[in-house]
Parts: C-alpha cells; structure tokens; sequence
C-alpha cells in the first residue's frame, strides 16, 4: 500500500472551514467562531503563520504509520475524517519563523464514541518519536491510574499494530520507551502516585477531565512541568459530565470566554490555547437529527447514527433518561443550572458618552462582597422619549490580591484597571464606602441625581446608612434575592438585552458576567441567577444590574415622569 503524501498546498482548516461556510457540513457556533478565526490567521499571518509541510507532517504521520487497534477496523491504518485533519493541522501547523509551535494546549470537547482515544494516541505517539524532540516524556494523565491508562493502553495496542512504530518505541508494562531513538518515554501518571516532582514534560494528554475531582491540583502540575521545553502540548480530551464546579467547569469556561474573544477586541486573550468545542447550540435541538453532528463529527463513519437514533427515541419514551443523553451524546452538561444568556443575545457593542446624554435622574444597583470577592455598582439611566437604557458600571477588587487573582482565574483583571472598568481597594477587603464615592462622583461629574438605589437587602447596615446620609433616607430600596421578586425583572431584563434596549457601554466585564450567569428554575418557571464557586464565573455585574433593573420595573411610570 503506497505511503499517504499530501500536497504540498493541502490545507484541510481552508477545506472544513469552506464546507462550513456553504452549510455543507453542520456545526455549532463555537466551532463555527473557531475555525472563522483560523481560517483568518491563515490569511492574516503575524508572529506565527501557517506552514502546511508542519501540518501535514502529522497527518501523514497518523495515516502511514498508526493502525486501529480494535473492532472491525483493527489492524487497518488509519484514515482521518476532514475534521480531524482540520484539527490535528490547526494544533500543529502554526508557527514563528524558528518554527516553534503557536499552540502549546489544545482542548477537544466532543460527545462519546467519536474517537477521542485515536487522537489522543495519534498526539501522543507523535510527540514521542515524530516531533523532532530529544529525551520527550510524554503522559497520559488522570487523576486515577486506571483512567490514566485507558489512553495509554490505547497507544501501546497502536504500536504492537504497526510495524514502523514498532522499530522505534519498545512497549513494556507500564511505559513505552524509545531509547534507542531519542531517548523518549511514553507512561500513564495519576495524581494518586510518588513520581509527580520535577516532571519534564513535552507532551500530555488529559483524558476524560469531566470524571477528575480535585483535579486541578494535578492539572497545575502539568502545566508547571511543560515550562522547561521549548514547544510542549497539553492536550485534553473529554466529554461533558457530572461532576460540577471542577477542572472540567474551569476549563470549559475559559475556552468559552476565548471563542468568545475572537470577536470582541476587549475580550480574553490568550493565542496559546486552543479549543475545539463540539456540542448542541441548544439542548432543544436534542430532538433535531440534523443538529446531532454539531456534538458528534463523525456520526456516521467513527459513530453509529443508528445507536444513536435509538437513544433518542428511547428518551423521548422515557425522560428519566434524557439526562444522560444530553450530557453524553450531545455535551450538554448534566446539572441543576443552565445558561440564561447566548453569546448573541449578551453581546451589543453600541457605546455612549454620558457627558452629551446630559441625564438628570438615575437608579443605582449594587452587589457588595462580603470578603474578598469583586464588588459592582451600576448606574442606570433612560431619557425622554426613548426606551434604550443606558448602564454605567464601576467593579472594584481587593488591591493586595490582584496579582494573586490574575494567577488563580486567569482573568485579566490588571487589563480591566487600567482601562478603568474596575478600581482598587487598599488591603485585602473591600470597603463599601468605594462604591458610596463612585455614586457621589457620578452625581458631582456628570450632574446625575440618585433616584433609588436597589440592593441585596443583606447588605451591610453600615453601607445603607452611609448612602442614606449622603443621598437622602428614602432612597435606598432593598431587593430581596430569590425566585419571588426577581423572576419577572430576570426575563424582562433578558428580552430587553435580546433587542437590544440595554446599552451598557460595550463594557467587557459587564458582558464577561452576562456570561457566566445561570439561572435557576423551579416547576412553575420561575427563575433567579445562580452564583457558584468557582472564582472565575463571577456573576456580580449581573446582580448589580438586576438590583437596578427590579427598581425600575416597579417604579417604571413614576421614574419616566420625572426624567
């Protein structure tokens, strides 16, 4: 069988990304946003540009040399699907004029049972021996040995199957060496081992991340063990899962606010990561046949769509069921929360300037922290004859745990400081009465007169008091949190973003909170945002806002007449 040679000139990013366009191959916006901005990079080199012979190179690599280890296929070399090459082109083929690789961690997110394991020894194999790299360690990581050698034992069957890897990589109990080659070494690594100091590694490949608990201990670890190479490559498989609020929901998060940077100038950054994100755009579509590729690219060929057509209509037979279909055939993540804004719905990039506004009254809203999370006051505003309403914001953050923050959520908070979305507070705490002096210079500045202010009616005593001195005692409205008071105000607020009626400045951590804010509904519909754990999904722009928004909608006739 004569060796697979690609073109030259073959670029399979152009290829799958043209199929996308002319609709001939469905995917998810998140996909759809990723492959847009390489298809952009490829045209508009910078730093890095693509180099088809680098891409190429692992495509021939996976298609010459590596062979299926089992079922029907068994023994057969490998053949890639259009978006595997795509993906495989995109991790590999960007690079600077040293040739040094742009991607240093690439993140596949993609329904069961289409090929995550092939992949991932694909990956792994190459970084051993193909990628030109002396004394590679190479591992396959989980936070149990026995998932840590699901893909491992998979790389080990690919090369018992393949003679040309077999010459290079000795397979042996628990690791695969390629001493006489380049002195590499390919093994399974758990956090519930001893040999987790001075790693060294150029290639990791983190499996099924959504099963990790505690995970990102160890994910730190293997991102403080690429540090001393030159071009490493993290790279994490996984589906959707159940455990909440752990590396899984980190890592997800961040590969969304990245998608979602690629078309908003203030948006996360970062050029190093990569992600691959495939799932349902809406888990209505669940039912859709022809969205059931958006999650699963190779249904079809790599997947049985009649399997698949069989769990669906077993769900729809039986609900208790439909949990786990949607988190594992379609990546919809099994929890009690979902999102409650779309990217397309949060988003408006229309700005303003207050100083030829002129407005005269305005409604506040606040979410004071408690101890060392973000703090968020908001100032809205309407003027005569219009329905657009006008949001002016102010964050603030604890001044001794900036940098600490940076490190632990990566979120660009020294960006947002110095554009003046956010300020500082001295110490480790944040001081309430910022937030009564933010109010006072909106009013001294801009001629803006407090009308009410809406807050969490847990605020502190002190804080009210203050407010109530400076800005008259029947300003200060409480609004209590739960379903009851804020479900009416969370849907109006919600229909107002989707038309576009709010405008809040283009105001990047305003629409970074937009974003991670979930909603929580009981049985009668009912809903209320949802704060978690996780440092990273703040939702405090959001509960500013709501405070604000629940004042107008109650006192919407009176406010309109004044202004």
């Amino acid at each position: 069988m004569p060796k697979v040679k690609y073109p030259a000139n073959y670029n399979p990013i152009v290829e799958y990304w043209q199929a996308i366009q002319s609709g001939e191959i469905v995917v998810c916006k998140k996909i759809y946003e990723t492959y847009k901005k390489l298809a952009y990079d490829i045209e508009h080199p910078g730093e890095y540009f693509y180099s088809p012979a680098r891409a190429n190179h692992i495509l021939e690599f996976a298609e010459n040399y590596c062979r299926h280890s089992k079922g029907k296929l068994g023994g057969q070399r490998v053949k890639l699907m259009l978006w595997e090459k795509a993906a495989l082109a995109a991790i590999f083929g960007f690079v600077n004029i040293n040739g040094i690789r742009k991607y240093n961690r690439a993140v596949l997110i993609i329904a069961k049972k289409n090929g995550k394991s092939l992949i991932s020894s694909i990956v792994g194999l190459y970084l051993q021996i193909a990628d030109g790299e002396n004394g590679p360690e190479i591992y396959a990581v989980a936070t149990k040995r026995d998932q840590a050698k699901i893909i491992w034992q998979e790389a080990k069957r690919m090369v018992n199957k393949s003679p040309t890897l077999c010459k290079r990589i000795k397979p042996l109990a628990y690791e695969m060496t390629s001493d006489k080659f380049n002195d590499g070494v390919f093994k399974p690594l758990a956090s519930d081992s001893n040999t987790l100091d001075g790693l060294n590694v150029h290639g990791a490949l983190l499996d099924e991340i959504h099963q990790w608990r505690n995970g990102r201990e160890l994910y730190d670890i293997i991102a403080d063990g690429i540090t001393a190479r030159e071009q490493p490559l993290i790279f994490i498989t996984s589906t959707a899962g159940k455990i909440r609020e752990d590396i899984y929901d980190f890592i997800y998060d961040e590969g969304k606010r990245i998608i979602n940077g690629y078309s908003d100038k203030q948006g996360y950054k970062d050029e190093h990561s990569l992600f691959f994100v495939y799932e349902l755009d809406s888990k209505n579509e669940w039912e859709d046949e022809q969205s059931w590729i958006k999650a699963n690219p190779g249904l079809g060929e790599i997947k049985n769509a009649d399997t698949l057509r069989y769990k669906v209509n077993k769900a729809k037979q039986n609900h208790d069921l439909l949990k786990n279909l949607l988190c594992k055939e379609f990546n919809i993540p099994e929890t009690t929360t979902e999102a409650w804004l779309s990217w397309d719905v949060l988003n408006n990039e229309a700005t303003f300037d207050v100083t030829k506004l002129k407005p005269r009254y305005g409604i506040g809203g606040a979410d004071l922290s408690s101890t060392t999370d973000l703090t968020a006051a908001k100032m809205i505003f309407m003027l005569p004859k219009s329905e657009i309403i006008y949001v002016l914001s102010m964050y603030w953050i604890p001044e001794d745990l900036v940098d600490k923050k940076i490190k632990e959520d990566k979120i660009p908070y020294d960006l947002w400081i110095e554009q003046g979305y956010m300020r500082t507070c001295p110490g480790r705490k944040i001081h309430a009465g910022c937030v009564t002096e933010w109010f006072k210079e909106l009013q001294n500045e801009f001629d803006i007169y407090i009308y009410k202010v809406g807050y969490d009616s847990w605020s502190a005593t002190y804080w009210v008091k203050e407010m109530e001195d400076t800005f008259g005692k029947d300003v200060m409205t409480p609004v209590i949190q739960g379903k009851k008071t804020l479900s009416n105000p969370m849907k109006l607020l919600k229909a107002d973003l989707e038309s576009k009626i709010i405008n809040y400045n283009n105001n990047p951590i305003d629409k970074w909170c937009f974003a991670n804010t979930a909603k929580d509904e009981d049985k009668n519909g009912n809903i209320q945002p949802v704060k978690t754990s996780v440092a990273t999904r703040r939702i405090d722009g959001t509960a500013a806002l709501l405070d604000a928004y629940t004042v107008l909608t109650d006192d919407r006739d009176y406010y309109e007449s004044i202004i």
